[in-house]
């Protein structure tokens, strides 16, 4: 019978080919946009976003976001941002459209890390990794919210944006959208408390308060929606009627800017273009 060679060998040859191979380090510096997962990150080639001039009925959210984008990405003081309302109204397209921007206008200055709320927990990792860069970051968490008996997660997110040993780097801003201004749900009945009435309520808010910059996003006027139309109409030459975009909001019980988003994408489609 031949040589099969030393058994140990062997066994450890069998246990690389079960253990998946190291994932390679990330380059912070290669690209525009990263996705997070908890232990290590994909890098993403193009963001997608709309031009910030498309974005209509914002006009104050958009100058306040975006400045401060600018700020970040030129290496001077910038807030931690919350974005917080009515859904469909642009706050994460703002964002990434925000980023976007200001790497058109300083390419390489500053990159965009999303984080899903289920990786949370690793945050104090992806910050050690992005404060050795020679780079500006800005950590995005969409649609965040916090259920009732969660109780660590505000409180470690508290610690990130102020105060904490953990800390989030000072090449390192946090944005966060949230349908709750205060992110954490609240219910009337804590202001019944007999134990501490204003400490559960005030411990919520708090975490609203630690970032620099809260931003509200209200619900969308019959003028603002036409006018988000009219603008994406004109920047792809699509023709379209008032009172047939009134009729789509209507069917769908909303006006908000993903809504006049999907009448324009409904409007490239009969007319046979690409968006």
């Amino acid at each position: 019978m031949s040589d099969q060679g030393d058994p140990l060998a062997r066994i450890a040859a069998a246990l690389e080919r079960l253990v998946p191979p190291a994932a390679p380090p990330v380059d912070w510096l290669a690209f525009p946009a990263y996705v997070w997962d908890g232990g290590t990150a994909r890098g993403v080639k193009r963001i997608e976003a709309p031009a910030l001039t498309l974005l209509q009925g914002i006009d104050a959210q958009k100058a306040t976001v975006a400045g401060n984008v600018d700020r970040l990405a030129d290496g001077h003081a910038a807030h931690d941002m919350l974005l917080w309302g009515s859904r469909g109204m642009g706050k994460s397209a703002l964002l990434r459209a925000s980023v976007a921007s200001a790497q058109a206008r300083v390419p390489g200055s500053v990159a965009l890390v999303q984080v899903a709320q289920d990786a949370l927990s690793s945050l104090a990792a992806l910050f050690t990794a992005l404060g050795r860069c020679e780079r500006r970051f800005l950590v995005f968490i969409d649609d965040l919210g916090f259920e009732d008996a969660d109780g660590s997660g505000p409180r470690a997110l508290r610690s990130w944006l102020e105060g904490g040993v953990e800390a989030r780097p000072a090449n390192v801003r946090l944005a966060v959208t949230s349908n709750r201004r205060a992110i954490v749900a609240r219910h009337l009945s804590e202001q019944d408390d007999p134990i501490n009435p204003r400490d559960a309520v005030d411990d919520k808010l708090a975490l609203a308060d630690r970032f620099g910059l809260s931003i509200g996003f209200h619900n969308c006027s019959q003028d603002d929606y036409l006018a988000i139309i009219a603008g994406y109409a004109e920047a792809f030459g699509l023709a379209w009627q008032a009172d047939d975009a009134l009729e789509w909001s209507r069917r769908r019980g909303a006006r908000s800017g993903r809504v006049a988003w999907h009448y324009v994408t409904e409007l490239a489609g009969r007319a046979g273009k690409q968006l």
